[in-house]
């Protein structure tokens, strides 16, 4: 059963966190293991693993990237296996030339900007995925959700680029 039908929501890009939230939390009562406590042991067990389950699919759900990821395996699409490759040269470009503007930064406002950058772009490109889906359009979902990737990695790296000149700028 996949994460949404676990659920009981339709397979979107868009979902309604209201209503994954109470989805969510109305089966996740159902099959919490402190209901099953006197049950015999394969209901505990199933109950157990229903629960694992619910909890990965609304974790993976919850989250736009991850539920983009999620939803273009689910129709096919192939990334990369571990998740992290970059095998696009042009994108690779852009994400060596970033983290060297990243490390080039000596400011905390000059590290606001780059993220403030990444951010817009992350919004644009969850937004531009909404289309490539409806028009099945693999390769460019593909492209689409890796640069994805690369540019939430890149957030977390500008937050840790902030907080470590924020620390220094503190022992000056």
């Amino acid at each position: 059963m996949d994460h949404f039908a676990r659920l009981g929501l339709p397979a979107a890009l868009d979902t309604d966190a209201a209503a994954l939230d109470k989805a969510y939390f109305a089966r996740q009562r159902q099959w919490h293991p402190d209901r099953f406590v006197g049950k015999p042991a394969p209901e505990r067990a199933k109950a157990s693993v229903e629960a694992a389950a619910l909890n990965d699919a609304y974790r993976t759900l919850k989250d736009p990237l991850d539920r983009a990821v999620y939803l273009a395996e689910l129709n096919g699409v192939e990334l990369p296996g571990d998740g992290k490759t970059i095998d696009d040269p042009e994108l690779l470009m852009e994400a060596m030339e970033a983290r060297e503007e990243l490390h080039e930064a000596s400011s905390i406002a000059e590290v606001d900007a780059l993220a403030a950058k990444t951010r817009d772009e992350l919004q644009k490109s969850l937004a531009a995925l909404g289309s490539l889906f409806l028009a099945n359009d693999k390769p460019a979902i593909r492209k689409t959700l890796l640069r994805l990737r690369y540019l939430d990695k890149f957030a977390e790296e500008a937050r840790a680029r902030r907080t470590n000149l924020g620390s220094n700028l503190g022992k000056s």
